[in-house]
Parts: C-alpha cells; sequence; structure tokens
C-alpha cells in the first residue's frame, strides 16, 4: 500500500507507482502463466495471415517522471501513450532507468486479445529493430518487456519515428507508428516531476 496525501496528483503517483513497480520489480513467479504460454511455440511456426495498420491513434508527448519510493534507488520511467478516439489507451512505451543499473528496461502497455506467442517488435526508421516478449497480462492490458539494448535507445534519441508491430488473435500484423521528435528532450532533460513515496512491503 502506498501512503499518500488525496491529491490528483498523488493519486496518479500511486496508480504510476503500482504498475511501475509490479512491472519492474515483480519476480518471475508473477510472470510465469503468460510467459509459459508464450513459450509454447516458436514465433516462426505459425505465420500471420495478413497486415493491418492502426491508424485511429492520438499519440500525446514523451514526458520523463522519476519515482524515488523511500531509500530505494531512483527510478526514471520515459513514456509515450496513444490512445483511441474514445479515450482507452491503445498502447504505452516506457523506458524505464534505475539508479545504479547499467541496463535500462524497455515496457510496452497493449490491449488484451494479442497473439502472445509472438513477441512484440520495435523498429526505428526502419532499421535497427527490437523484438519483446509478452510477461504477462491485466484485466484490460498485456504487457511485453526485455532488456534495452543500449544502441536501441541510442537510435531512439536521433529517430522519427518507432513502428511498433504486434499480431492479434485472428493472426493479423497490427502496426502503428510511434513518433520520435520529442524522445531525446524528454530522455536527456530533467523530469516533469519526481515523486518520493513510502511504500509499505
Amino acid at each position: 500500500m502506498i501512503n499518500v496525501p488525496s491529491t490528483p496528483w498523488d493519486r496518479y503517483a500511486r496508480a504510476c507507482l503500482s504498475i511501475l513497480f509490479a512491472a519492474v520489480v515483480a519476480g518471475p513467479a508473477s510472470v510465469q502463466n503468460v510467459a509459459a504460454q508464450a513459450h509454447e511455440a516458436k514465433p516462426a511456426e505459425i505465420a500471420p495471415r495478413g497486415q493491418r495498420e492502426a491508424k485511429d491513434i492520438t499519440f500525446g508527448d514523451w514526458q520523463k517522471l522519476c519515482f524515488k519510493p523511500g531509500g530505494a534507488p531512483a527510478l526514471c520511467r520515459t513514456s509515450i501513450t496513444g490512445k483511441f478516439p474514445t479515450g482507452q489507451t491503445a498502447v504505452r512505451l516506457d523506458l524505464i532507468e534505475r539508479d545504479g543499473d547499467r541496463n535500462a528496461r524497455l515496457q510496452l502497455f497493449v490491449p488484451v486479445g494479442m497473439y502472445l506467442k509472438r513477441p512484440a517488435k520495435l523498429t526505428i526508421d526502419q532499421g535497427g529493430s527490437q523484438l519483446m516478449p509478452y510477461t504477462w497480462c491485466l484485466a484490460n492490458a498485456c504487457i511485453a518487456a526485455d532488456v534495452a539494448n543500449p544502441r536501441f535507445v541510442t537510435a531512439l534519441e536521433s529517430g522519427k519515428a518507432l513502428v511498433l508491430e504486434v499480431v492479434d488473435s485472428s493472426l493479423l500484423v497490427v502496426t502503428t507508428s510511434l513518433p520520435l521528435a520529442q524522445f531525446a528532450s524528454a530522455h536527456k532533460g530533467a523530469p516533469a516531476k519526481t515523486f518520493e513515496q513510502d511504500i509499505d512491503e
């Protein structure tokens, strides 16, 4: 439980911390079911039946938030969120970095209903790409995550667009393009907000 005053920013912080720490700090047992399902067959064993582009997603700006829970090392998350016209979140991508850790972590939220045996794929300007296996699912989203290749992070800072490819339950490849124009300034700049919270273990 997070002991925070009931202000809008703190309620937002509580929600962010709940998802962030569940996805980053959770042990293997938390993701065991989805990970086991994803490894039942190799991704190449079933070919997609076609492709479509998700054109009805509107992306906000990249934003950097940092979290300093108790005496633990600070965590910073540089994120972008895309939404459907209804306001529902369609995709969220986080680059998560912890003080003292050499490796960053990429974390992707997509709607439920994806083909979990096929990892999500991120491609920068039709160049370097990174696969992200699904690790676990919530009631309204599935999460893919992996260690971020340092060269991939550098390419994000100089890139123009990041193409996301996922395979849905109908075995169609669904693509959308995330803008990268503001990523470098958000990633290298000061955080938009820093939350200092105590977490009860």
